[in-house]
This record gives C-alpha cells, structure tokens and sequence, in this order.
C-alpha cells in the first residue's frame, strides 16, 4: 500500500496520477489524511497520558520513601484515572488505525510517469516487436485440435476429473511441459536468480504482503477450514520470503526464481478467446522476483524485460512488447511490460507474461526494509515477472511450429525433450 507519509506530502501527485487508472481518488486519499491527523491526535493523547502516569508513578515512589505516604494515597486515584484513560484510548486508537488501513488498502499503485493513460487492453502501447510471423500450410490447426490430433493434452479428461480448465497432459505433451519448465528455470539460475521451491498454499498475511487481498480475493480459490489460499502465481510465496524483513545494504539485489502449478478461478471467463490452453484454472509458470534498492529498481526492470526477451528469442517464437496503459495496470504495480506471443492458427495475440515494478507499494505491505548508507531502516523496492508462464507459450508453439509431418519442437529445446517432433 502507499505510505501514509507520502499521500500527506503528495496528495495532488497522487490523485492526478491516480487518474490514469480512470479513478478519481480524491475522496478515499482525502479519508486517509483525515484519518491520519485523528490517529495521530489519539496517539498524542495517548502519550501524554502515558507520560503523566509515568510520573504520577515516579512521584508516589518517592513520596512513599520521604515519609509522605498521605500524599502518595491521594495520587494514587488519578494513577486509576489515568489508567481508565489509557485503556479507552488505546481501544480508540487501535480501531482508528483498523479503519485507516482498511481506507489504505482500496487505494492502488500509483501509475509511473511513463505509464500511458487509457481505458483498456486496445489503449496499451506497442514499444517493441521481433520475430516473423510464419505462414501455415492450409488445413493448419488450433492448439487445441492439435492436441486432440497427436494426443498430447486431454481437455475433456481434466473436465471428467476436476472440472474445465484443468488439462491432462500426456506423452509427449506432458515431456515438452516438463522440458519448457527445466529450460525456463536453466536460463533464470544461469541469470543469476537463486532457484526456490515454494509453497502452493499461503496463509492470509501472505495474500495481503502482495496484494492480492483484498483486491483479488474472489479469483483465488480458498481452503476455508485453514484460511489458506491456493497460490495464484509464486510471486506470493516468493516475495513474502521477505516479509517482516530488514536487509543489509550489501544484501541487494536479491533475485529469485521457482517454478509452481498456478491456480485462478477466473471467474466470468466465457467465450472463444478462453479455448484450450488460452486460460486455464491451474497452469504452470516459472516467475522471476526481485527486491532492489530504489535507485537501481527501474534498471532492473530493464533487465528483467531484456532476459525474457532472449527467452523468446531462442525459442524463435514471434513476439511483441507492450506498455500497460493506467487502465489495464494491475492493482499493485506502477509499471508494467506485457510480452504477447503471435498465435498464427487463432491469429491472435496471446499474453505470456507480464514484468512489473512494485516500487514500495509491496514492501509497504510486508515492512520490506533495508539498512540505507545513514543505518536508517528504507523500505525496498520488489519487481517480478513471468519467465514463463506455459500455457500459452505451449500454445504458440504447438501453433507456429506445426507442420503436415507434424509439430517440431524449437531446437533450444530439444536436449530437453529427447525428441524433435510431435507426430
């Protein structure tokens, strides 16, 4: 969440950029302020109160000692007083702090100066495109009728077992998965990223450190008996590794990679652009996260967009980059590089990964600091990105590299997969 600090001494910044989001923030930000000043004059209360008492205390103790214990007697009821005052207004405190935070958590990111203003997905701006689209035989096919054609993926299998959106996986299908997953996780540890094996079920703390609580709460499926939520990607578990956490300077940057099983209701998810791999409730993605000092967060995110980059580029899969614009921003980022890779079959655009800067809007959220050159406690900044999410880069490639003989398998990936063709 934003800092109280901040929204005080940038409240027109915050507003005006807050409008990018198509949002007029005015009256939650203008909540927070008042919210604040009233918290801030029950914690004066509070400390005077605490303060008297504390010397009421002190002069009783020494009243006592010299003999005047008449004197110390009468003290002594205001001591009770004060003791009444002190419960009352840590209560009132306490609620007005609950409500405060409950203002804080409905108030996004705040956009970056270079995030576009815009309504939807159409208003995001194109800033980079590499590859050839190829051309199909005639008689090419869809992901999904490629999957039934060379029984790789079963959708109505995963339907008979759980429900739609959760694929069987299959021979080669189920290799060239488990080879996407090894090659993602190869070129992340050899980046430099330290590889985690994560937990799928996070506690509710964990949900709102990222903040998917309570912005995202009903596309995470939730085991109510333990309040545990199923992870929606492993930017949860990984970033709130970190939670309650002061580094060192010398510790930065720290980067991290894992690979997890994904899972996301979806709801209100209907229609073709949904068919087979193109959205599904539990999915693999291998995710790259990063804790950076503030000065150096936004060339790491340069090179974190650069790294995917060269990802699709041995894959040699046709891709393009995008800027979110402030409508389509998620919740909790100030700026975010979608990458789209080209379905030749749907001949459609489908996203496979978003890499975005959280600035201190998480570490807010989770008391993410580290010691800065003055030995003060700053908060970091937190960056992630998917590298990759598979589903549909699985998709593109069934797609793109489909042939009459059948599908070739792109050759970074072949000493993965032990074969060079699905036929």
């Amino acid at each position: 969440m934003l800092q109280i600090l901040f929204i005080r001494e940038n409240k027109a910044l915050v507003i005006s950029r807050l409008e990018k989001r198509n949002m007029d923030a005015s009256e939650m930000v203008n909540a927070v302020i008042v919210l604040d000043e009233e918290r801030r004059a029950l914690q004066t209360e509070l400390d005077n109160t605490l303060a008297e008492s504390n010397a009421i205390s002190k002069e009783i103790g020494i009243l006592y000692k010299s003999g005047q214990a008449d004197k110390a007697n009468s003290l002594k009821a205001r001591t009770t007083e004060l003791k009444d005052t002190t419960k009352t207004l840590n209560e009132a405190l306490n609620a007005k702090v609950e409500a405060l935070n409950e203002q804080l958590y409905k108030i996004p990111n705040v956009p970056n100066e270079t995030v576009p203003a815009g309504n939807s997905e159409d208003d995001n701006e194109e800033v980079f495109r590499e590859g050839t689209i190829p051309t199909l035989f005639d008689g090419a096919l869809p992901h999904w009728e490629l999957a039934k054609k060379y029984d790789i993926i079963d959708f109505e299998l995963g339907n008979k077992i759980t429900g739609a959106g959760f694929p069987v996986y299959k021979g080669k299908g189920a290799r060239l998965q488990r080879a996407l997953i090894a090659y993602f996780l190869d070129k992340n540890t050899a980046a430099g990223y330290t590889e985690y094996q994560l937990p799928l079920l996070v506690n509710e703390a964990s949900g709102y450190g990222t903040g998917q609580l309570p912005d995202k709460e009903g596309q995470m499926y939730h085991v109510t008996n333990d309040n545990l939520y199923l992870i929606p990607t492993a930017e949860v578990p990984g970033t709130n590794i970190f939670r309650d956490v002061v580094l060192n300077a010398d510790e930065l940057p720290i980067g991290i990679t894992g690979y997890t099983p994904c899972f996301r209701r979806e709801a209100g998810s209907y229609g073709a652009h949904v068919r087979g791999l193109n959205r599904l409730h539990q999915f693999d993605k291998v995710e790259i996260l990063r804790v950076e000092h503030p000065d150096n967060s936004y060339k790491a995110l340069d090179g974190m967009v650069d790294h995917v980059k060269e990802i699709l580029q041995e894959l040699k899969l046709p891709y393009r980059i995008l800027r979110l614009c402030g409508g389509d921003l998620g919740f909790t980022s100030a700026l975010t590089f979608d990458f789209e890779v080209f379905s030749t079959a749907q001949d459609r655009w489908l996203e496979i990964s978003s890499v975005s800067n959280f600035e201190t809007f998480q570490a807010n959220r989770l008391k993410l600091r580290f010691k800065n050159s003055d030995g003060k406690n700053e908060l970091a900044h937190t960056l992630n990105g998917s590298s990759l999410a598979l589903p549909r880069v699985l998709a593109g490639i069934l797609e793109n590299y489909q042939t009459e003989k059948g599908i070739e398998i792109p050759e970074v990936l072949i000493p993965y997969t032990g074969f060079s063709i699905i036929d």
